[in-house]
């Protein structure tokens, strides 16, 4: 039996690290403990820049106590790219984090991957303010049994751990596929057969192939009929393939894209049920736009409820309205390795290709996933503002369009970068 793995683990105070109050002392307690289990455990406290030394030292675990904004518990939380413990150890409440400052501390504390409380009323005031799974680490007390406490977040930590998607992947099926040529793919679009899209599938395709795009899926709302229509016409023309896919409403918990569908999955369903109607067909679950709180999303605990099962993560969307959503995005793919994936989201057909990733050709969803694991995602410049208004002349307003088949169909101009005017030279 090997031993178990050496884990890098970052233990953060919001106090001074000279300072001697129970916090710190839970702190040097526990790593020392953590220490005498032989990993490596990294100490930060206030006053030291958490930034670049979790920038220095890429630790598996950042565990942060009291992290109330502001602090460098809190600040520990904004620069972390690992998997997040917090302690909340003090059952008081904080006027500053729970009533001015809780939207801030409600954005840190949804980094959170696990929550830990030192008491069991530390743990019902949080459940007032900040709802979700607190898990009791009593630690108060001259006589607490520190290695008990230690092996106990240690079992917590490697439970996290176990989460992460294995980086290797199918290595046999990498190897089949790395002599084929590249090729550049949009993951995210829609045609007129979406409520809130008019263009049609013929002009897609058309302005597809005018971008140099070698494949697509077409995710339509809660439809798979324009994507199995494009899928036909695209055999015909022989040099673009369509994934059929479908951007699928869940009862409560969100969207999420099947990608490889062969036929429509009904909408309405909880998550766990529209995931295994994917995989019952062969598909990828392939989650979109996973921060952006103007979409339809999960929330942060259904996404942890699912990280298992998705397949790919979209970490760039250019209709996303806020940058921070993207980086949030690609901040839970990288915490938790799962593979990144990237679309224009278009709904208009100017906004197509403004997001790419380049990936060796595939066949079926098995070479798929594994070539989008040395992808390199690309992005073309677009104007979100003039796309979006393109959108709203093309659909608001209007009774949805019926499915218009264009036997004549041209690529669409517009949505490309201006080149820029030379200024006059003087003279």
């Amino acid at each position: 039996m090997s031993a178990p793995e050496r884990l890098s683990i970052a233990q953060v105070s919001p106090h001074r690290r000279a300072t001697r109050n129970a916090v710190n002392e839970f702190v040097r307690r526990v790593s020392e403990e953590l220490e005498r289990r032989g990993h490596e455990v990294l100490r930060i406290g206030s006053g030291e820049s958490v930034k670049r030394l979790l920038g220095a030292n890429s630790p598996d675990i950042v565990h942060v106590h009291e992290p109330f904004a502001p602090s460098v518990s809190s600040a520990a939380l904004r620069h972390s790219y690992a998997l997040n413990v917090a302690t909340f150890h003090k059952p008081q409440e904080r006027v500053l984090s729970t009533q001015v400052a809780r939207p801030l501390v409600e954005v840190f504390f949804g980094r959170l991957d696990a929550r830990t409380v030192a008491t069991p009323a530390t743990g019902e005031l949080l459940q007032r303010y900040f709802p979700g799974p607190y898990e009791l680490v009593e630690a108060a007390g001259e006589e607490r049994d520190w290695a008990a406490v230690a092996a106990q977040l240690e079992a917590i930590y490697r439970r996290l751990l176990a989460r992460r998607h294995d980086p290797d992947g199918d290595a046999g099926v990498r190897e089949r596929i790395a002599g084929r040529p590249l090729i550049e793919v949009d993951l995210h679009m829609h045609t007129d057969h979406s409520p809130d899209c008019a263009t049609p599938v013929e002009v897609l395709l058309e302005t597809a192939r005018d971008r140099g795009l070698g494949a697509i899926a077409i995710t339509d709302h809660n439809e798979v009929s324009g994507a199995l229509e494009a899928q036909r016409i695209a055999k015909e023309m022989g040099d673009i393939r369509v994934i059929v896919a479908e951007e699928v409403k869940t009862a409560e918990q969100g969207e999420v894209i099947g990608l490889f569908l062969e036929e429509k999955i009904p909408r309405g369903m909880t998550m766990a049920e529209t995931i295994a109607a994917i995989r019952e067909q062969g598909g990828l679950v392939y989650v979109p736009h996973p921060f952006d709180r103007f979409h339809s999303v999960p929330d942060y605990e259904h996404l942890l409820d699912i990280v298992e099962e998705i397949d790919i993560l979209e970490v760039f969307n250019p209709r996303v309205a806020l940058t921070a959503f993207n980086e949030e995005a690609e901040r839970f793919a990288r915490k938790y390795r799962i593979v990144p994936g990237a679309g224009s989201d278009s709904h208009v057909a100017q906004g197509l290709g403004s997001v790419r990733v380049r990936i060796h050709d595939f066949d079926g969803p098995a070479e798929f996933l594994e070539a989008m694991r040395d992808a390199d995602i690309t992005r073309k410049h677009k104007n979100l503002v003039y796309v979006q208004a393109l959108k709203l002349l093309q659909t608001t307003g209007r009774p949805k369009a019926a499915k218009r088949s264009v036997p004549d169909a041209k690529p669409v101009r517009g949505g490309r970068p201006r080149k820029k005017r030379r200024s006059p030279s003087k003279s």
